[in-house]
């Protein structure tokens, strides 16, 4: 229907095309893209950065408008007088489908979408006020969605008129400046349905372009006005510009398109104006849709680590790459690129090892290509403290971990194991590094002050080992923590910067200590009299082995009562004590050891959710999705012993189902890319069925002998996975 109708009338459409095609000045291509960084207008807030430049360390300054942001803008023209209302409409619409005669509901539709103008006129709530603030775009939401859900129901010319209209604006706004109702017109086209279709591709693609190629104040407005747009609407243009870029890199049926050599600016295109989107999607709290949504699978298919160079070369000048804008890779596609760049550096570190050793007319070993960690199991920590610190040059190197006294060789399992077991012991409340708060059931930084805070690097050391060796760890820290871990994501060259200090709020202390930040809430609600009624000054008092010790949150905070007036600021204060300046010397030592493995710009493309599923992966076990992806070797899956095994292994409690996965792979962690990702076996056994299930954590393996029954099967397999640790060899 409409994909035939509106090829037939890109014939027509030639001229639009030529013409488009010579208007270039000012406009970025794939190897110039147009730099997106929104600047800091009067009445506006703090944008994030929608283009990100691996050389750019920090945020520029945006304090000072640029001279151009001051110049007065363009005059509004004068807009046609449109009376027609959503009743009006929907009356028209139903007498159309009751008549067969659509001119009325024909004239309508090629009128208001012949020029930005008449697309204003129509929809603009009142054509008489300016609405020339980021506060109110001005535009009738629901009559634009009503005109937009009965679109696709008319008749092909009607459509067709649409697109026509829409060429005959997009000709008519390519030069000059724009005015607030140019901006509205891009706001409404934006959420044309007729986008999803590819034949509208050569269309949309230049609506994108004229979006992305508009001034930096102009896509300020932009970001504010679509932040009000419904979640509904919102997704639908997210996906539709997903889905363009998708179908850009891999079409379907290449000859719909024109050659790629030919408009390689339609994905930067997509892409900055998604950028748009995603800028407007932080601004709320919480956000209209998730980060997740704006994940574009398609790209976990291209060449990742050719983005991630050129991104690192080049940074923004000079060539565009997906890396620029991290919010569109999922975190599958950024967990290959840091498994790829810790790879090569770990090559790259044992290759240096071994040209030195060659170059001192040493005999090389095979050790000295690894971080070879020798540990006692009753001195755990201790000994596991004193390898890191000794080794301090070779923790880039891959991790092997050998437990004293026992034959397991490491091929995977035994560095689980060491994580696993080291990891429970430093979290242990008698440990006193940590506190567990049971309300949020996360661990916290305990602020007691000590002379060494080594331990505390040793722990950022192990996070770092984990996510640069691709293990999980079960550790249960608050959102809060990878925010401070990224601040900043590149360790600072000048060590007197601060490092771990981030903004943080009253809804992150509700995350690890509710009941206080519940009080807290309560104290910027309450209405009565502060200073008389609460009695409180700018002094907070902490107990530290049975001593209580107060801190000032400002100076002379002792002497200055808190108000009515000032509770914000004591809040706020109290809150940046508790997860900033109390704990700064412990999580400094953490953010260091942690950085000390990890040092890598793929850091640059996380965010804090994304580290944290890296470093933990998830918790969530779905024991069907693992039935579903297991290989077998010895077994058919309909064999009646493997039948036996999931009807066991799905009845379980979580519990035992974590010590299964526990026992067989090291970890009762999903990794990022979940059940499938751990390649999980199932081997015949050909021992005695008196015998106990056995496992090869390193290949994630579980030996299973033909147990005759479900009851026997059953029996030794909780017995198995209860009474695990330790390795041999067989």
């Amino acid at each position: 229907g409409l994909e035939e109708g509106a090829k037939n009338q890109f014939s027509t459409f030639s001229n639009f095309i030529t013409t488009i095609n010579q208007k270039k000045e000012g406009i970025g291509n794939r190897n110039s893209p147009t730099q997106l960084v929104i600047p800091n207008i009067k009445n506006g807030r703090d944008l994030p950065p929608l283009c990100l430049d691996v050389r750019q360390k920090q945020r520029m300054s945006i304090d000072v408008i640029p001279p151009e942001l001051k110049a007065p803008f363009p005059p509004e023209q004068a807009l046609p007088i449109r009376t027609k209302t959503v009743k009006d409409f929907q009356d028209d619409m139903e007498k159309s489908k009751a008549s067969g005669d659509w001119k009325a509901v024909h004239n309508f539709y090629s009128t208001t979408f012949d020029s930005f103008l008449e697309i204003n006129a129509a929809f603009k709530k009142d054509t008489n006020s300016p609405f020339n603030t980021i506060e109110d775009s001005g535009i009738d939401a629901k009559f634009v969605n009503v005109v937009y859900d009965a679109l696709l129901n008319t008749p092909q010319d009607v459509q067709k008129s649409v697109l026509k209209g829409i060429i005959n604006g997009l000709l008519q706004e390519w030069t000059g400046p724009r005015t607030k109702d140019d901006l509205r017109a891009y706001c409404i086209l934006l959420q044309n349905p007729q986008f999803s279709n590819t034949s509208t591709y050569v269309i949309y693609a230049h609506l994108l372009r004229q979006i992305a190629a508009l001034t930096e104040a102009d896509h300020h407005f932009l970001v504010h006005w679509s932040k009000k747009i419904s979640q509904k609407r919102f997704k639908q243009v997210v996906d539709r510009l997903l889905q363009f870029i998708s179908l850009r890199l891999f079409p379907a049926k290449p000859e719909e398109f024109p050659p790629m050599v030919k408009c390689t600016w339609w994905i930067p295109s997509a892409t900055k104006v998604l950028a748009l989107f995603n800028a407007a999607n932080s601004l709320i709290s919480p956000p209209i849709i998730s980060y997740t949504d704006f994940y574009n699978s398609t790209l976990d298919h291209i060449d990742l680590m050719e983005e991630y160079h050129n991104w690192q070369c080049y940074g923004n000048s000079h060539r565009f790459s997906f890396c620029q804008y991290p919010f569109i890779i999922s975190i599958a596609a950024k967990k290959v690129i840091i498994q790829r760049d810790s790879e090569q550096q770990m090559i790259s570190i044992a290759r240096q090892s071994l040209v030195d050793k060659v170059s001192r007319r040493q005999k090389p070993d095979m050790n000295m290509l690894f971080l070879n960690v020798k540990v006692r199991r009753t001195h755990l920590v201790s000994d596991s403290l004193d390898e890191l610190a000794r080794k301090k040059a070779d923790l880039k190197k891959k991790l092997k971990v050998t437990f004293v006294g026992e034959a397991g060789l490491d091929m995977g399992g035994l560095t689980k194991e060491w994580f696993l077991l080291l990891i429970r012991q430093i979290f242990h409340p008698d440990y006193g590094m940590f506190t567990y708060h049971k309300d949020s059931q996360c661990h916290w930084f305990s602020s007691f002050k000590c002379d060494n805070y080594s331990e505390f690097r040793l722990v950022g050391a192990l996070m770092g080992l984990a996510v640069y060796n691709s293990i999980t760890l079960d550790i249960r820290f608050p959102p809060c923590c990878y925010k401070k871990l990224l601040s900043p994501p590149i360790v600072p060259c000048d060590h007197n910067t601060l490092v771990g200090i981030c903004g943080v709020t009253l809804d992150d202390l509700f995350q690890i200590m509710p009941e206080l930040a519940h009080g807290l809430s309560e104290l910027l609600s309450y209405e009565g009299n502060v200073e008389e009624d609460f009695y409180s000054t700018f002094q907070v008092f902490q107990e530290e082995f049975g001593v209580i010790k107060s801190y000032n949150l400002k100076p002379n905070g002792d002497k200055i009562p808190v108000t009515n007036r000032n509770r914000k600021e004591y809040v706020q204060l109290y809150v940046d004590f508790l997860l900033n300046r109390s704990i700064y010397k412990q999580f400094a030592a953490f953010y260091y050891g942690f950085h000390s493995v990890c040092a890598s710009y793929a850091l640059l493309l996380l965010r804090p959710e994304e580290v944290e599923i890296l470093v933990c992966g998830s918790p969530e076990l779905d024991m069907s999705a693992l039935q579903r992806s297991t290989q077998y070797e010895g077994y058919q899956k309909t064999d009646l012993t493997i039948r036996y095994f999931w009807d066991v292994v799905l009845g379980f409690s979580l519990d035992l189902q974590k010590k299964l996965l526990h026992f067989a792979t090291g970890s009762d962690r999903v990794p990022v890319g979940g059940m499938a990702d751990l390649n999980f076996k199932i081997s015949k056994s050909d021992t005695s069925t008196n015998w106990l299930p056995v496992a090869h954590t390193c290949f994630n393996q579980l030996c299973l002998p033909p147990y005759k029954n479900k009851k026997e099967l059953k029996q030794k397999l909780i017995i198995g996975i209860s009474n695990a640790e330790g390795f041999g060899l067989e």
